[in-house]
């Protein structure tokens, strides 16, 4: 290897932990804007062929700012009123847990003020409203520069990708048959991956509010619709919003519907999560159930909640990239 060489490797190896640095505070964003760019890019070709890319493009991102972006908002906003309207009612009174208390106390023999406890913990947040509501701005402003990042790079990942692809073709050090085969595999989990989160999401969240509104939860379509965002999150998921739910029945006196949610909720609905997502995912992406499981996890805590798509997709890319190495140089002739 001559000095330039080396020059220029040691140049885009810092080059490129400079740019992951840049990325990484809106790493999130990013990673939603390639998702949405792979999934709308089968429309963008379509388009193209009547319009121009830039049109299309913009279509597409109106398109999926409308129907994905705009409703996300709108579910974190009203969830968020929600449980500000929760609170309050705790605060003052007009919502209580004695319920809930009664029957700690009927199983364990324990008596508790879980009321009067929260109340304390609510009045405490109070004193540090300031501080809260300074953090709840940071935190609001982060995500509006970062879904306006969203769009602005969908609208350029879907004009330029295909531009994109022949670059990194061009500049891959890789025969054009090993390209393919290896671009070809991924592509195959991806697709798979991602349908099958999505498919087992819509299935557990209908599948949990078939209880809220068995059980005359209010606001049960809004929840159901909350419950399909946050069953893409595995083993909790759901739970999340029907286990306060079989707590809020137990609170206004009703154990035996809240009995039968939490039933409800514990062998159907975690069946769907515990069962159907990795043999769906298992079926089209040729996963093992195990490494699902891994990848989901340690995506969420690697990279964040986009880790729930991109980290299993990095282990199947992992296992594509292994399988292609093994049919292209598997044998010492193919090592030099």
């Amino acid at each position: 290897m001559n000095v330039s060489k080396g020059f220029l490797l040691v140049l885009i190896a810092a080059l490129l932990v400079l740019s992951a640095a840049l990325v990484l505070p809106f790493m999130q964003y990013f990673l939603l804007a390639v998702l949405l760019a792979y999934v709308l890019a089968p429309l963008q070709h379509r388009l193209t062929d009547r319009t121009e890319p830039r049109i299309a493009a913009a279509l597409l991102v109106l398109g999926a700012t409308v129907a994905v972006i705009i409703p996300l908002v709108f579910v974190v906003r009203a969830t968020a009123a929600e449980a500000m309207t929760l609170l309050d009612r705790l605060r003052e009174g007009e919502l209580t847990l004695d319920g809930f208390e009664a029957v700690i106390q009927r199983f364990t023999g324990v008596e508790i003020d879980l009321t009067a406890a929260l109340r304390s913990a609510l009045s405490e947040v109070g004193t540090e409203g300031v501080g809260s509501v300074v953090g709840i701005f940071g935190v609001l402003t982060h995500a509006a520069i970062g879904l306006g990042l969203t769009v602005f790079l969908l609208f350029y990942f879907l004009k330029d990708g295909d531009r994109f692809v022949d670059w990194l073709r061009r500049t891959t050090p890789l025969p054009e048959d090993v390209q393919d085969q290896l671009y070809e595999e991924i592509d195959g989990i991806t697709g798979a991956v991602l349908a099958g989160h999505v498919l087992v999401a819509i299935i557990q969240g209908v599948l949990a509010g078939l209880g809220l509104f068995a059980t005359a939860i209010p606001n049960a379509a809004f929840w159901t619709a909350v419950m399909i965002v946050l069953s893409l999150l595995p083993i909790v998921g759901s739970f999340l919003v029907w286990g306060p739910a079989v707590v809020y029945l137990v609170a206004i006196g009703q154990p035996i519907p809240a009995v039968l949610l939490f039933v409800y909720g514990t062998v159907v609905v975690g069946i769907s999560d515990d069962y159907l997502r990795p043999v769906v995912v298992d079926r089209y992406a040729q996963l093992n159930p195990s490494v699902i499981i891994i990848g989901v996890l340690g995506g969420i805590y690697v990279i964040g909640f986009m880790g729930i798509f991109f980290g299993p997709i990095v282990i199947g890319a992992l296992r594509a990239t292994l399988d292609v190495f093994r049919e292209q140089y598997g044998s010492p002739d193919g090592w030099r």
